[in-house]
């Protein structure tokens, strides 16, 4: 047999099947010629026991002399445990970045993607993913298999979304409907977040063997310190007085005041329902918030107002919405007018929550109590447990929505940390002992007026 050289390649004829010409120099590697005339370098060994061959690729793209050296480093391969064949099929199998998320997201709709408390991620939380994984995953990196990705194509996904390479607008299928994608350095942060959560659920199904997005610095994102203040609140109160004064709005408004009450979030008490309002206990019994179940106490005016709403409306939201039984829908479209060309234009209604949190603090509340009253999880064993509110988160309760009540009323007031003032505490044990020691049937205890 001759050795493989350019000549000899393109001097070998076609036959009626497909035939071999074996190398002198480098046992095992051979040129195949086709029955169609195509030519192409193998080589040809042994693996486990088996016989096998493996192509290398077409005469006339590759030469003898690179197939030769190929065939070395391939042959080496082979004498250290590797099989080319192998890796070949599965390089064929590996999945791209698109297939991945394709296969995520029939689990994510499924209720298979535990997200925050090992719960199922919410309906909310499952369209912003679908958004992020159509906008800004798969066109930057959704052909790439998932196997080849590195923490360097995640910084750079990072770093092009920030520029602003997936931005783009296009039409939905609804009438007049349209999808603005907008990149940034806070959508970055989050997509980088979530990819790092596909690739981990690539981990868990056996795709790949680490994630490749742990270790990636994301920029931090910007966090929201925006509240008002008491002149502010003064000034709510008037946008929302005047706003009353219109039917339309008229809901709206007892929307937003509760929300500058009780320090929920929006979709919390647009969509509340009465099942989860519990008067006897001032709280609500929230079945399903960001943190699952939530308890959360309510002050006197919210109950009050609560109470006086239940005999007026008999639907099952406790702000029903223009439908048979629905949640009040034109919030977000009433919200966006009220304010525009206000001082508070640039108020949402998570300010509105971050306010009570900040007013809580500055009355002298600590930090795990106002945990409680705006919901967050504080993860204990022992909370679990918990399905009754104390005296002293109630009272909590009522005192900064009645703080929060009298600025939006117009109210001026001249303390605001009256947790430490000695004249207030001894008011109010004053007025608790005197009731404690009172008989039932005497008449009501004056109130007293705590330094406010």
């Amino acid at each position: 047999m001759p050795k493989l050289t350019k000549r000899t390649a393109e001097s070998a004829k076609a036959r009626k099947k497909d035939y071999f010409i074996w190398d002198t120099e480098l046992p095992g590697l051979g040129l195949r010629v086709y029955a169609s005339g195509k030519r192409s370098y193998v080589i040809h060994y042994r693996f486990a026991g088996r016989s096998r061959r493996f192509t290398i690729g077409l005469h006339g793209f590759w030469t003898p002399e690179l197939a030769r050296q190929e065939a070395r480093v391939l042959l080496g391969k082979i004498a250290g445990g590797e099989d080319p064949s192998e890796q070949r099929q599965l390089n064929h199998k590996a999945i791209t970045v698109k297939e991945l998320c394709e296969r995520y997201l029939e689990d994510l709709q499924a209720g298979l993607i535990m997200g925050k408390g090992g719960r199922p991620k919410k309906p909310t939380t499952v369209l912003t993913d679908i958004g992020r994984i159509h906008g800004h995953i798969v066109p930057l990196v959704g052909t790439r298999r998932v196997k080849d990705l590195t923490k360097a194509d995640i910084n750079k996904v990072l770093k092009d979304e920030i520029a602003g390479k997936t931005n783009c607008s296009f039409k939905t299928g609804k009438l007049r409907g349209k999808t603005i994608v907008r990149g940034g350095i806070g959508a970055a942060s989050r997509t980088v977040g979530l990819l790092s959560g596909i690739l981990t659920y690539a981990v868990e199904a056996g795709i790949i063997g680490s994630n490749p997005a742990h270790g990636v610095r994301r920029p931090k994102d910007n966090v929201r310190t925006r509240r008002l203040n008491d002149t502010e609140y003064q000034q709510l109160g008037s946008i929302l007085r005047a706003a009353g004064k219109d039917d339309k709005y008229r809901m709206t408004v007892e929307i937003v005041r509760q929300l500058a009450l009780t320090g929920c979030r929006r979709c919390e008490i647009v969509a509340l329902r009465w099942d989860d309002v519990d008067i006897a206990s001032s709280c609500l019994r929230l079945a399903d918030s960001k943190e699952g179940a939530s308890v959360r106490p309510i002050g006197l005016s919210v109950m009050e107002y609560l109470e006086e709403r239940r005999s007026k409306v008999s639907k099952t939201y406790v702000f029903p919405g223009g439908g048979e039984d629905n949640p009040f829908g034109s919030f977000p479209n009433h919200w966006e007018k009220i304010f525009r060309n206000t001082s508070l234009a640039d108020v949402t209604p998570h300010v509105l929550r971050h306010s009570f949190a900040s007013v809580a603090n500055d009355l002298g509340f600590t930090e795990t109590t106002i945990a409680a009253l705006i919901g967050h999880s504080r993860g204990t064993v022992t909370s679990k447990y918990i399905h009754t509110l104390d005296a002293a988160l109630i009272m909590a309760a009522d005192t900064i929505s009645g703080y929060i009540g009298g600025l939006l009323d117009g109210v001026e007031f001249k303390q605001t940390s009256y947790a430490l003032d000695r004249g207030a505490r001894k008011a109010t044990l004053t007025r608790f002992l005197k009731k404690m020691c009172s008989p039932p049937d005497d008449g009501p205890v004056p109130e007293e007026h705590l330094a406010a």
